[in-house]
């Protein structure tokens, strides 16, 4: 017996998704649209990695490079006669990325002891955002009173498993048993077609990427304290064994978690929503309201799908059900 509900008692329920996939599948952008077109709570783990377990060491880092150029600010930051804060928003994570860096021989670009020890704090900060999301799913309803909750995951959560094991305290749960307590893990797949547009892109566009710690040992391995070659030349003949290796992760982690929506079925409804707001009020801006139930039409086919294939992932969607119902029940709902 599957354990979901009839269609219109899962539309009824508060959910709290975690959305999982490669950087370009679309997760920030829905996630976006949640918040600003159904009052979504969005958390975005980057933010709360910028903001919350990095934002000393980005502070750390803007400050040591005006102060190596500049004699003058430099004086005023040591006597404290003026202070520097970043403005990291949920749509502004430049200063993350910027910070995460790159290997190579560009200005500004980082030894591989740096890379390394930068990697390592990105990492850390990712696991302790990812403890965080029950916490903030209580705030969001208590405190916000947002009904939904989208975690916005980073692109790299299938590398910090093991890092999550050694950074929360011993005996508690593992990353994804922690996550699929409260959320429903939603993984948005690329066709290997999709992927290798991906690839492309990244390496036409190289930029900062947090590397599983075993593969980015292999990368590394033999090369110079300091770089021979820029950043962004080293980075694309790094970034299609990170993607290649990311979907093989992606994969078994949703198949043992959670939920695979192939990513054009995910766009389709975007689009088809996108054409109803339109229709739906042409001259009186967006209508609101409309995606929430378009998404959870398709996360309970999903669903469906998932348990006729794998009835024994059933535990975890019922799992997933009484948080829901839980909160649904809680005082002051």
């Amino acid at each position: 017996m599957t354990p979901l509900p009839a269609r219109d008692a899962f539309q009824a329920l508060p959910h709290a998704l975690t959305l999982l996939g490669m950087s370009g599948v679309g997760k920030t952008t829905l996630a976006n649209k949640l918040r600003e077109e159904d009052g979504w709570f969005h958390y975005s783990a980057d933010y709360r990695i910028g903001t919350r377990y990095l934002a000393e060491p980005i502070l750390d880092n803007i400050k040591r490079k005006i102060m190596e150029k500049d004699r003058f600010t430099a004086e005023l930051l040591r006597s404290d006669s003026i202070y520097i804060c970043h403005n990291i928003t949920v749509d502004n994570l430049a200063p993350v990325t910027t910070f995460l860096g790159m290997y190579g021989n560009g200005e500004d670009e980082l030894t591989l002891s740096e890379f390394k020890r930068r990697q390592d704090l990105y990492g850390r900060g990712e696991c302790w955002s990812m403890r965080d999301v029950p916490d903030f799913i209580a705030k969001a309803r208590g405190l916000y009173r947002c009904r939904n909750f989208v975690n916005d995951a980073s692109g790299s959560l299938c590398e910090i498993e093991e890092l999550y094991c050694r950074c929360v305290e011993m005996g508690a749960p593992g990353l994804f048993e922690h996550l699929t307590r409260q959320t429903l893990l939603i993984y948005v797949e690329l066709s290997p077609e999709q992927r290798q547009v991906i690839i492309q892109r990244a390496k036409d566009y190289p930029k900062p990427l947090y590397y599983f710690p075993p593969l980015l040992a292999e990368l590394t391995a033999g090369l110079p304290e300091r770089a021979d070659r820029p950043g962004r030349e080293i980075a694309r003949g790094w970034v299609g064994r990170l993607i290649e290796d990311r979907a093989v992760r992606y994969r078994s982690i949703a198949e043992r978690w959670g939920l695979i929506i192939p990513v054009e079925r995910l766009w389709g409804m975007l689009d088809r929503v996108e054409q109803e707001q339109r229709q739906a009020s042409p001259d009186k801006g967006r209508r609101t309201g409309l995606l929430t139930p378009a998404l959870l039409d398709l996360i309970y086919e999903a669903a469906r799908d998932e348990l006729d294939r794998r009835p024994e992932k059933a535990p975890i969607l019922q799992g997933y059900l009484d948080s829901c119902a839980a909160a649904d029940s809680a005082p002051g709902r």
